[in-house]
């Protein structure tokens, strides 16, 4: 009778028989989720290690240029705003490779991927050592060798606790990921926020060490330099600056972004928003007062198409950020000197004053913070939805995310209701 007969189940063991009785008194074991994807915390930390290394290297390269600047305007006799497209050019050749490995890393192994990148970055830097000593292309060998060997390639979705299975169902085109992303406003406005960011990031990073330079010869501080080599001790002092606050912003918002998120779920926007927007009057004020005392001087995105998005958000954020800021405030800095006489006060404030163009665009990058806050949970509701690659927002909370995550070390499933 179908009252006294055990479900059937299928067999155990790698030869059985499938879909036989179990037998009198036998249960069929629950079913059962994929264990989510963990990695031992040494390992995370190690992996962090080695990718902070070569994002190091690559922001070396980045503004290698910028450390040298008196030297390469002395040398080749130009203008400002033909030194400031050196890093334009520099940057939107780099850019081009960028939608290339995006959709690669969405498709792909990840870890491979960026294994070819850096191979190609070494290849360029080493084609360029054989004209000038350089030891950059051996400091990006041994990042090579350490992401082969130390750093894991997880599964798509382990962010959420699940396996590549999970991960976005099934695969989209370039063009569908493209879409989606244009539909979704927490990334379009973050992004604009990102390229605010780093046309100010660009600006200062490229010039702030001529800038001061000359502001301690204003100040009589400094002799002028008339022939390279040109001693500047503000590139290291700017450099040392950089590193510092930018470790101790990392550590500050991060932290906060943890304890205001329990209470508010738009901390982080909210954060970056308020960093920009207070970052702006102090920028001004320090521009405006430079020439008196020298003193003053985020996932709402599902993972099948993360590598995508990021590299659209790297894209846009750095050639209508820092790729032509340098140029376009070089340019300023040229047509505003054109008009003067030719001293050195006259190019120090001609410089100064297109900084100034830095403070309202930093400010417009916190009101797209702003903006982004106001599509966040609805976008994160979405990317959370059922068979986008993410697991249920009423299935998985926030706690369970910490019980579950990466960084657990624990292996065990979790069975179905």
């Amino acid at each position: 009778m179908a009252g006294g007969m055990s479900a059937e189940c299928p067999e155990p063991g790698p030869g059985g028989p499938q879909g036989q009785s179990p037998g009198p008194g036998r249960q069929c074991p629950p079913p059962t989720t994929p264990a989510p994807w963990s990695l031992p915390r040494w390992r995370a930390y190690v992996a962090a290690a080695v990718l902070c290394y070569i994002n190091l290297l690559n922001y070396m390269n980045w503004f290698i240029i910028a450390g040298v600047l008196l030297d390469v305007q002395e040398v080749f006799q130009i203008s400002d705003s033909h030194a400031g497209l050196l890093q334009t050019v520099f940057i939107g050749c780099l850019l081009l490779s960028a939608p290339v490995f995006g959709y690669l890393g969405d498709r792909y192994s990840r870890k491979t991927t960026m294994s070819f990148g850096i191979l190609l970055w070494s290849g360029a830097g080493l084609s360029s050592s054989f004209i000038s000593p350089r030891i950059m292309p051996c400091l990006e060998a041994v990042a090579l060798i350490l992401l082969i060997l130390l750093v894991p390639d997880p599964p798509r979705g382990a962010a959420e606790t699940q396996g590549e299975g999970a991960a976005g169902g099934s695969r989209s085109s370039w063009c569908e990921d493209v879409r989606y992303l244009g539909k979704n406003w927490s990334f379009v406005w973050s992004t604009l926020g990102v390229t605010a960011m780093a046309f100010v990031t660009g600006a200062l990073g490229f010039w702030a060490p001529k800038f001061l330079l000359e502001a301690r010869v204003v100040h009589g501080l400094q002799p002028p330099c008339f022939q390279e080599p040109c001693s500047n001790p503000d590139s290291l002092i700017f450099g040392s600056l950089t590193i510092m606050t930018g470790v101790i912003g990392v550590i500050l918002g991060a932290e906060a972004a943890r304890r205001y998120k329990k209470v508010i779920s738009r901390a982080e926007p909210l954060i970056c928003a308020c960093s920009l927007l207070a970052t702006a009057p102090c920028l001004y004020l320090a521009l405006v007062l430079a020439p008196t005392t020298l003193l003053a001087s985020y996932s709402v995105v599902v993972p099948r198409c993360r590598g995508t998005a990021e590299a659209l958000q790297i894209t846009v954020g750095h050639i209508l950020g820092d790729a032509g800021s340098p140029y376009l405030t070089g340019l300023i800095s040229s047509v505003l000197r054109a008009r003067r006489p030719d001293s050195y006060l006259q190019r120090f404030l001609s410089l100064q004053q297109s900084f100034l163009c830095c403070a309202f665009v930093i400010a417009l990058g916190g009101g797209c913070f702003l903006l982004t806050a106001l599509y966040l949970e609805r976008d994160e509701a979405r990317a959370w939805q059922p068979g986008t690659g993410t697991p249920g927002s009423k299935d998985v909370d926030s706690n369970d995310l910490e019980r579950q995550g990466l960084l657990s070390g624990a292996a065990a499933s979790t069975e179905e209701p």
